[in-house]
């Protein structure tokens, strides 16, 4: 767990010489609306709040366009989407400046796994969860970098994943969640494919943050799938120069610790960073300095460095929702250069659009519904790595698989009485599917026909099955209509299902039974851990941290204060 030291020295702003942009034109009126890849286009006002960056050297979302005057003059119209350390959605002022933000994103592909893993069902309202893999790269691969990130030597290395954070948002937008793994957590990485080079990587067992050189952050999407269950919609990852160009452009984000921290020692353990006991504005240097300290927070531990972050990117976004330090055309100008210019997405994000319609769906969270937590985790029996804690870590994924919010307040909503079976169960048609595909552990066969024959034996003598393979964390009965709820709830009562795996949902056309992952083997459903009710909330080992939280500060290490 040793971090490169992060040199004291002022890095230089890039500056990108655009110019403004301007429309001749006879008599001026009143412009329609126009499409985002016409000229002139300029996207809506809005902000958006996202996730910080960090690492070490070592390791193991609206409104639509309102119509606007041009004047026979130089015209800049300025908007933009906020971000909180790895995101922004984009400034615009004409095609020719949208396409050349487009142009400054760096795409990949989004999986590199080979798991089947697809996306949720729609639920009755048509809505589904978004999920973004937010990445904090180390990698030294610019003169910026190496003199942001030290390790000179490092300079030819793959980079590390050394942040790894997992934003979901709820289906109804109502809520968010940010789940953080440290770096050092030792996974299964499942076999991926470079694809610059075609270079075959086999399956392993490493440190998390090793699966970035896998063949990029595909692997590593493609990692925390088989980790957690969750498919992921998109992933965005920085490096070091774009945390200190954002920062400078958005100003500063308050900070707060606890006592005077030094990130210093005499073995060159350290980020660097220097504060006093209080609340500071971070920007620049400084910021990346507390986003990658984990020598001085806490116990030296990649948890307190995970915390901070966490802490950061709270503060990032309450600042944004508030709309400070985002009036000034040059200080947008500086943000959307920056955040474009630092960003590498997948395919499905590889335009400024596309961005600012996520952030679209992002900003209609309320930051008190908020959540960040780190992943419950335990040290291996010799201590030399970190490991998912059994049992909480996987309540903590099942909670976001099953679109729960970590705070709680879920279990808040008011609950309506069960309705009755209204077809005999001798008539129910219900398909059973095998879900037990796995890129690591692989699939077990014939689990369809085990249950269908199950399902029979309970007198569903209309069950059926249907051959082909898929991949699923949990069990689930989904039903399309409101109607066949009393149904449905009746036959997973008969299967010892827990409630929550029933789900409406308007993408299936008949009840249909997918056998999980947690059930692999028996005609039995297992029993799961804390009984049949399912937890609805975040354990207390994720240390949850409320996204309104104005008063949380960071615990310095006495080891490190002066």
């Amino acid at each position: 767990m040793r971090q490169s030291s992060v040199r004291g020295e002022r890095s230089r702003r890039r500056r990108t010489g655009t110019q403004e942009l301007s429309r001749d034109g006879g008599p001026q009126e009143e412009a329609p609306s126009l499409p985002p890849d016409s000229p002139g286009w300029t996207p809506p006002d809005g902000d958006v709040p996202v996730a910080g960056d960090g690492g070490a050297a070592d390791g193991g979302g609206h409104r639509r366009g309102r119509p606007r005057r041009r004047r026979g003059r130089k015209a800049l119209r300025w908007t933009a989407i906020g971000v909180a350390v790895l995101l922004v959605g984009g400034a615009g002022a004409g095609y020719l400046y949208y396409e050349h933000l487009n142009s400054k994103l760096r795409k990949a592909p989004r999986s590199l796994g080979g798991s089947g893993l697809q996306k949720p069902d729609a639920n009755a309202f048509g809505q589904t969860p978004l999920n973004i893999l937010l990445l904090g790269s180390d990698g030294r691969n610019s003169k910026a970098n190496i003199k942001l990130g030290g390790a000179r030597q490092d300079a030819d290395r793959k980079p590390l994943a050394d942040v790894q954070m997992l934003l979901h948002v709820s289906a109804d937008r109502s809520n968010m969640s940010v789940i953080s793994i440290p770096r050092d957590t030792r996974v299964p990485i499942p076999k991926c494919t470079d694809p610059k080079n075609h270079q075959v990587y086999p399956q392993t067992e490493a440190a998390i943050n090793q699966s970035l050189q896998h063949g990029g952050p595909g692997c590593t999407l493609a990692t925390w799938q088989e980790l957690t269950g969750i498919y992921i919609d998109h992933f965005m990852m920085v490096d070091f120069s774009g945390v200190v160009e954002m920062a400078d452009a958005i100003g500063g984000v308050p900070v707060c610790v606890d006592n005077n921290v030094y990130s210093h020692d005499s073995k060159g353990h350290g980020s660097g960073l220097k504060l006093t006991k209080g609340t500071h504005a971070v920007k620049g240097i400084q910021a990346l300095q507390w986003l990658r300290t984990r020598y001085g927070f806490e116990d030296n531990t990649d948890i307190g460095r995970a915390k901070a972050q966490h802490m950061y990117m709270n503060s990032m976004v309450r600042q944004l929702k508030a709309g400070t330090k985002l009036t000034e055309p040059g200080k947008l100008r500086d943000l959307a250069e920056a955040a474009t210019g630092a960003l590498t997405v997948d395919e499905g994000l590889d335009t400024v659009k596309k961005l600012y319609d996520l952030g679209g769906d992002l900003r209609r969270v309320p930051t008190k519904r908020i959540t960040m937590v780190t992943m419950p985790w335990q040290y291996s029996p010799d201590e030399s790595y970190v490991m998912p804690k059994p049992g909480e870590a996987e309540q903590t994924f099942a909670l976001l698989r099953n679109d729960t919010a970590l705070d709680g307040k879920d279990a808040k909503k008011k609950a309506t009485p069960d309705p009755k079976p209204s077809t005999p169960k001798g008539e129910l048609e219900v398909v059973v599917q095998n879900g037990t595909n796995s890129s690591v552990s692989g699939p077990v066969s014939g689990r369809a026909s085990v249950i269908q024959q199950r399902l029979g034996g309970l007198g569903y003598a209309a069950a059926g099955t249907d051959p082909s393979l898929s991949t699923q964390a949990d069990t689930t009965l989904t039903y399309r209509d409101k109607d066949e709820r009393g149904d449905a709830l009746a036959l997973a009562k008969a299967l010892g299902l827990p409630k929550g795996a029933v789900k409406e949902s308007r993408s299936v056309r008949e009840m249909r039974l997918v056998v999980g992952n947690d059930w692999r083997n028996g005609a039995e459903y297992p029993k799961q851990p804390g009984g049949d009710k399912a937890a609805d909330k975040a354990p207390e080992s994720a240390d949850a941290l409320n996204g309104e939280d104005k008063k949380a500060c960071m615990k310095v290490n006495p080891q490190y204060s002066f």
